[in-house]
């Protein structure tokens, strides 16, 4: 199989309600970069059907130069999970992430990928063009999570659940974030070991917070985190300025790449900038990086 990489920039990650089908456009329009209709744990228990149904009808009318489309089903040990991947097949082609909640060993992934492999050979897709972003949001998941990112194929990142993680351990998340510390930490050097692009953090959940919404947001970018869930719109702009890149890391990211490419052609391979600051392949990689990911917009 030989899945087709969805693009990954995903500072912003909008959730939104799959059994409110009027709001779904209007997440759509908001201007995050991706949306994450959800069909778990903002859908009862008594509206799983009339939610699948819902989305089935309103995801063709999205434009098709709109946001990344994301679906959150239910875990694959919920009894929900193959109705709603049937549900999606008619409209699997407006499908580019399924998201796995309660990903704790690599066979929630194994479970998904079989799911998605039949029904894109029954709509007639490309094999592996949906792409899995397993949410890890569980102690045993942390502990196996670079297992899950390597799981299949499909895999193109990892996203972190807060909530149910600090149900488990018994703690409060907070906007500095002291609690989940060690396990958003592991998340990033799982998804990295792993070869996937960075992870997605998980959302701040008081929507009236924006102060500690700044500061979860850079502090999730510094920790390695490619991007962060959001659950209304107001959010969008907050996380988004948190993980673009500043002014002052593009100018010194230029210096950097100018000095460095200047010791290349000299045959030199490091050199000290002016300020002391010592810089080998691996900073020059950096900066090239950074410089790219502002160019892509």
């Amino acid at each position: 199989m030989s899945p087709q990489p969805t693009p990954l920039r995903l500072r912003t990650l909008l959730f939104v309600p799959g059994d409110r089908p009027d709001r779904i456009p209007k997440a759509a329009a908001a201007g995050a970069d991706g949306i994450a209709v959800d069909l778990e744990d903002a859908v009862a228990l008594s509206r799983k059907e009339e939610a699948r149904q819902a989305v089935a009808e309103t995801l063709p009318g999205l434009p098709a130069d709109g946001p990344v489309v994301a679906v959150r089903i239910n875990g694959v040990d919920s009894a929900f999970a193959e109705a709603d991947v049937a549900a999606l097949e008619p409209v699997l082609g407006r499908v580019d992430l399924m998201i796995v909640p309660m990903c704790s060993t690599p066979d929630a992934v194994h479970a998904v990928a079989a799911l998605l492999d039949a029904a894109e050979a029954r709509a007639g897709l490309e094999p592996g063009r949906t792409g899995i972003v397993p949410l890890v949001e569980t102690a045993a998941g942390i502990a196996d999570a670079r297992a899950v990112a390597s799981a299949d194929p499909r895999v193109r990142t990892l996203t972190f659940g807060p909530a149910d993680l600090s149900r488990e351990l018994g703690v409060t998340p907070t906007a500095d974030g002291e609690e989940l510390f060690v396990a958003r930490s592991q998340l990033v050097l799982a998804t990295a070991a792993a070869g996937r692009p960075k992870p997605i953090d998980g959302p701040h959940l008081d929507l009236d917070d924006a102060d500690g919404l700044a500061r979860a947001a850079a502090r999730a970018r510094r920790l390695g985190f490619g991007g962060k869930q959001v659950l209304h719109p107001r959010q969008i702009p907050v996380v988004a300025a948190a993980f673009a890149p500043t002014a002052e890391e593009l100018d010194r990211a230029r210096r950097i790449d100018a000095a460095f490419r200047e010791a290349e052609a000299a045959g030199v391979s490091s050199i000290r900038l002016d300020d002391g600051t010592f810089v080998d392949y691996p900073i020059a990689h950096r900066a090239r990086a950074l410089l790219a990911e502002a160019a892509a917009g």
